[in-house]
């Protein structure tokens, strides 16, 4: 897909139990392994922060974020492979890293692929450094992937 989004056509809501079928389509779109329908499930359930984003009322991406009481992590950011690289990403992280801000937080943690070179422009370009490696954390079709640990300090700890 070419198209081009309008910044005004785009909107940031709370993920619902009923935009489940329309992730998991998604999902089996952007990845290799997807996340199932009752981890969605199960995190609205568990009041994670889930999200979507949307364009003209269609759901092109979305994310969770797990956040604790000085430090979050970002489970699963996703963007339909049809918009990815034209800023819905950004758009997206941008609005998880507004919320661990308000919420004080001091530091938010994610993983990606190692392969996943665009995720880790999008992440590095946002302040993420990496911080280490989770071994065989990603299922592969030949076997297992490491997942590079990022993270980034939004709030100064009292020295």
């Amino acid at each position: 897909m070419s198209a081009v989004i309008k910044t005004s056509d785009i909107y940031i809501r709370p993920m619902v139990e009923q935009d489940v079928t329309s992730i998991i389509s998604i999902e089996k779109n952007a990845y290799d392994f997807p996340w199932g329908q009752t981890i969605f499930q199960d995190c609205l359930r568990s009041g994670y922060s889930s999200w979507v984003i949307e364009n003209n009322q269609t759901l092109i991406g979305y994310g969770v974020m797990l956040i604790t009481s000085d430090e979050s992590h970002i489970l699963n950011l996703c963007v339909h492979p049809d918009y990815q690289s034209m800023g819905i990403g950004k758009q997206l992280l941008e609005h998880f890293l507004g919320l661990a801000e308000r919420h004080n937080i001091q530091r938010v943690f994610l993983e990606v692929r190692p392969t996943n070179f665009k995720a880790i422009s999008l992440y590095t370009g946002m302040g993420f450094n990496e911080i280490g490696k989770r071994r065989d954390y990603y299922p592969t079709k030949i076997g297992r992937e490491d997942a590079l640990i990022l993270a980034k300090t939004l709030l100064k700890e009292d020295l």
